[in-house]
């Protein structure tokens, strides 16, 4: 068997095609630690019936941003820099949550390199049972069906790593120089929403996400800020304010420079291209702004590497 030790990227994946868009949909809404729907016999029945009817409109948006999720690419790239900053006794590896790769074909994969060892790298800075959790759940379910021995650890977290804290900030500052020099600018760091229910069943994503601003705006002691959550769904109760009603909230209060952060976010996918820079620019220009920006996703920035290098490395 190899010596080397397997680095495991999970992540949520997208549809790679707009043929692809039903499927993704149906695989996110059976999942029962994102949403659960009747009991559990007959929760993908349901989930294929949600899918259907929803998948038109989630095309439309992929239509509008190329026909499909680019996250499929960009994981695989951060996956080739962390590899190359690792060095040979690493190899890397992306499994998918919701679409291929999927967590089988990855431990497969894994499995053919004649690799034992296994480091679970969760690609979700803040830590939610509706997203690592679930990650997490599939790679053990999977583990067990298949009966193969490996030795697992997995990293859950990292929403305080100096590092994650310097490349949102090398980002932030790229997206401030887009500005006039003398515009007053407001930060707006937009994070994924999760129902109320899960924060108040303890689930610590908030805690992680308003760790990270306070974090990052220690270096921007001048800039009024503002956080607020995106890509809500269904009728119960989620993370408030929405980012749509922040928007409307500070064109109320006079402001006409904004700098969105999407935050939780660590590359580019719908949320990024269509919800910020399509959905929420349109809105933001009929609400008055003077300039809308968006601060750039972290992808394979070098210092996000930097960081899941160090990750991996306190692994071992």
């Amino acid at each position: 068997m190899s010596a080397k030790t397997a680095v495991l990227l999970l992540q949520m994946g997208g549809p790679d095609s707009l043929d692809a868009v039903q499927p993704f949909l149906t695989n996110l809404f059976s999942d029962r630690d994102i949403i659960r729907i009747g009991p559990a016999f007959l929760q993908p029945l349901i989930a294929r019936l949600i899918a259907r009817r929803r998948a038109p409109k989630v095309e439309g948006y992929y239509e509008q941003i190329g026909g499909k999720s680019p996250i499929r690419e960009l994981t695989e790239a951060q996956a080739r820099a962390l590899e190359e900053q690792l060095g040979g006794e690493f190899r890397c590896f992306v499994a998918m949550r919701y679409c291929r790769p999927s967590t089988i074909e990855a431990l497969a994969a894994i499995r053919k390199e004649g690799i034992e060892r296994i480091i679970a790298l969760s690609l979700y800075p803040h830590y939610s049972r509706a997203t690592t959790g679930s990650s997490l759940n599939e790679l053990k379910r999977v583990l067990g069906e298949a009966g193969v021995q490996f030795r697992v650890s997995s990293i859950d977290r990292f929403f305080d790593h100096p590092r994650y804290i310097d490349a949102l900030e090398e980002k932030i500052r790229e997206g401030l120089g887009q500005f006039h020099p003398l515009a007053d600018v407001e930060i707006l760091f937009s994070a994924h929403s999760l129902p109320q229910s899960f924060i108040d069943d303890g689930d610590p994503y908030l805690a992680h996400i308003e760790e990270t601003v306070r974090l990052v705006m220690e270096r921007f002691e001048n800039i009024t800020h503002h956080l607020a959550f995106q890509s809500r769904a269904g009728p119960v109760k989620w993370l408030e304010p929405s980012t749509e009603a922040m928007l409307e909230h500070l064109a109320a209060h006079g402001s006409k420079n904004l700098l969105v952060v999407p935050l939780s976010f660590v590359s580019d996918h719908i949320e990024t291209l269509y919800e910020i820079d399509i959905q929420y620019a349109k809105e933001a220009f009929k609400l008055g702004y003077a300039k809308f920006w968006r601060s750039a996703s972290l992808n394979d920035s070098p210092t996000f590497i930097d960081c899941l290098a160090d990750l991996v490395r306190k692994c071992e």
